[in-house]
């Protein structure tokens, strides 16, 4: 085998967790050959096997089973038998700014670990919670006309939104009689919930429900395409070990919604009817069922052993079942931009603008989602016309050149459609009888579109714990079974959270130099290719969705970015510049893995569902 040019000598360095020893090693050896490191166990079933020949042809050395990484990066993560990250330098010209960094990287981690004050207050916050969302009958119980028998029912849904008609579905296909109940059963119509990364898609799948996405003019996504200051670079989903049909999704919410509500309606054993859920049923401590609302106004009573809750961002049950902190970092404008080509068909497109970032992504063969963000929740008038000029005159000169027409159009038009960005980790209160699913339970930025692959991921985990259980009547198995519910959907929900919230941060423009060079550093590493680029993408479309594996590749960003400012020679302000741009990714970072719970993130199995001390 030729010798790289790069293999004559390379300097590694590896950051043992959680030992705080730092080891330098000199080496001098030929690199082998990238090995075929394969998808994530979680999704092999459904794997193609026409590329099943090991690529590898330099066997391991003996005595020492580890593998390497190489790229054509100035540094890359592999991991070693003692379950250390390495990253091995390969460019001369980085070599003092990764000393550098590396040696600020873990002064900055110990300054901000060392100023965080640990509170407390979860009894406080448990005796403080409202209980219970019960509501005393105007009518009396003699006008609510439905049977306490847990005969009838076996699962009451409330809502038929993306994860209402999908759970539906699923517990009908395993032969539970299921009660949906939805507020509104017509269309829905919305500018969110739009795109269906590839791991939502293989999801959708193992449901039985990928013919869903068939007869809405859906189109298939195979990556993303990012633009700032003038440069455009492509990253694609790692798709290549997959079936040919497998790519994201992206379509018509309301479409795609009509569709499984269908499909779930086609079940003898589930009954899909349109009321509005007012309260829930609890007697000893355990919810029996939901009180409700039909079209006509008729008050009825609904009992099951098991009610879950999946009515949405705007759900008014969910304070019965968790502690919910709703934050609203910022809004969206929509956008429909009509008849004309994307600059790379086939892919999503991020414009790393001025605020923030502006998303496209195509909804149909002839149409394109446009989404604004704007930070904030105040926006400007859409009435008043402020709106259409904020877009012509701070928007729209940001906006590629081949979509600049058909988004003045589009303006023109008037169809400005606005939607609140919401956020809200999950904090649940494990209650017999009731469980909580989908935005009503967990809220990351829409930015990543993860919304749909985390509910997806969430009944495939709850279809799993039901099924040894032939009767749902048993409370007590019932219970056991549902207490591992929010503990076996952390690591994926939670990777998909954290991401979508960092990657927000640093794709926002700051007046903070720290902070811009963060996202100039997030742009340069994507562009890098090869593992700088399927590792966080195969982490956004959620076929990797490893919370270690981020936290890597995320710092791997801040310490590629301190590498370009102590380069080629480091100064004072560079340092000092360097220094924050670390302490800024760890003030992004942290917080929000905070926020979700870092032991139960990481550590799943060694914790109870308990929600995260704040």
């Amino acid at each position: 085998m030729a010798t790289s040019p790069l293999a004559s000598s390379s300097l590694q360095f590896s950051l043992s967790f959680p030992s705080t020893t730092t080891s330098i090693t000199t080496t001098t050896h030929r690199f082998p050959k990238l090995p075929n490191l394969g998808p994530s166990p979680s999704i092999s079933p459904l794997i193609s096997h026409r590329n099943s020949t090991s690529r590898r042809t330099t066997p391991p050395v003996p005595n020492k089973p580890h593998f390497r990484l190489f790229a054509k990066s100035p540094f890359v993560f592999g991991k070693t038998k003692r379950g250390m990250a390495m990253v091995t330098i390969t460019d001369d010209k980085y070599i003092a700014g990764i000393l550098l960094s590396s040696v600020l990287f873990g002064f900055s981690l110990f300054c901000v670990l060392s100023r965080r004050n640990r509170r407390i207050d979860q009894k406080q916050q448990h005796a403080d919670r409202p209980r219970y969302e019960i509501r005393s009958d105007p009518a009396g119980d003699s006008e609510c006309k439905a049977s306490r028998d847990g005969s009838q029912t076996d699962v009451i849904v409330v809502g038929a939104g993306v994860a209402g008609a999908a759970l539906a579905h699923t517990l009908g296909m395993d032969g539970r009689r299921v009660h949906v109940i939805e507020r509104d059963l017509t269309e829905p119509d919305r500018i969110v919930g739009e795109l269906l990364q590839p791991g939502g898609y293989l999801k959708l799948i193992e449901l039985g429900l990928q013919d869903c996405v068939d007869k809405i003019d859906a189109q298939r996504v195979f990556g993303y395409a990012l633009f700032k200051d003038g440069r455009r670079t492509r990253v694609s989903y790692p798709l290549e070990k997959f079936d040919s049909d497998v790519a994201g999704r992206s379509f018509h919410n309301g479409r795609f919604i009509q569709r499984m509500r269908e499909k779930a309606a086609s079940l003898s054993n589930v009954r899909l009817e349109q009321g509005t859920v007012t309260s829930l049923l609890e007697e000893n401590g355990t919810i029996q069922g939901v009180q409700y609302k039909t079209k006509t106004g008729e008050v009825l009573k609904a009992y099951a052993p098991l009610t879950v809750v999946c009515d949405g961002c705007f759900s008014n049950l969910r304070r019965s079942l968790c502690s919910p902190q709703v934050e609203v970092p910022s809004c969206f404008v929509g956008l429909v931009l009509e008849n004309c080509q994307l600059p790379f068909p086939n892919h999503g497109h991020v414009i790393l603008a001025d605020p923030s970032p502006i998303l496209f992504y195509p909804i149909s063969s002839t149409e394109i989602r446009c989404l604004v963000d704007v930070p904030g929740q105040k926006l400007p008038s859409i009435a008043s016309g402020e709106m259409a000029n904020y877009l012509k005159t701070v928007v729209a000169p940001q906006v590629p050149p081949e979509l600049h027409d058909a988004f003045l159009t589009a303006i023109d038009k008037g169809h400005i459609r606005t939607m609140p960005n919401r956020s809200m980790p999950a904090a649940p209160h494990p209650t017999p009888g009731a469980l909580l699913m989908g935005d009503a339970f967990n809220m990351r930025h829409p930015l990543t579109g993860g919304g749909m692959t985390v509910a997806l991921s969430d009944i495939v985990v709850l279809r799993d714990l039901l099924k040894p259980l032939p009767n749902l009547n048993d409370a007590e198995s019932l219970c056991k079974h549902l207490d591992s519910f929010y503990t076996l959907r952390k690591p994926v929900a939670s990777t998909i959270n954290t991401l979508a919230g960092a990657l927000y941060k640093v794709f926002c423009s700051s007046s903070d130099q720290a902070r811009n060079e963060m996202r100039q550093a997030c742009f340069d590493y994507l562009s890098l290719g090869g593992v700088c680029s399927n590792g966080p993408v195969a982490l956004l479309s959620g076929l990797n969705p490893r919370p270690l594996s981020l936290v890597l590749h995320f710092f791997a960003v801040a310490i590629y970015g301190v590498g370009r400012l102590l380069t080629p020679f480091p100064s004072p302000k560079r340092l000092w510049l360097g220094a924050r741009l670390i302490s800024g990714a760890s003030s992004i970072i942290f917080p929000i893995i905070k926020a979700e719970g870092a032991m139960q993130m990481f550590f799943p199995t060694t914790v109870s569902s308990s929600p995260p001390q704040k």
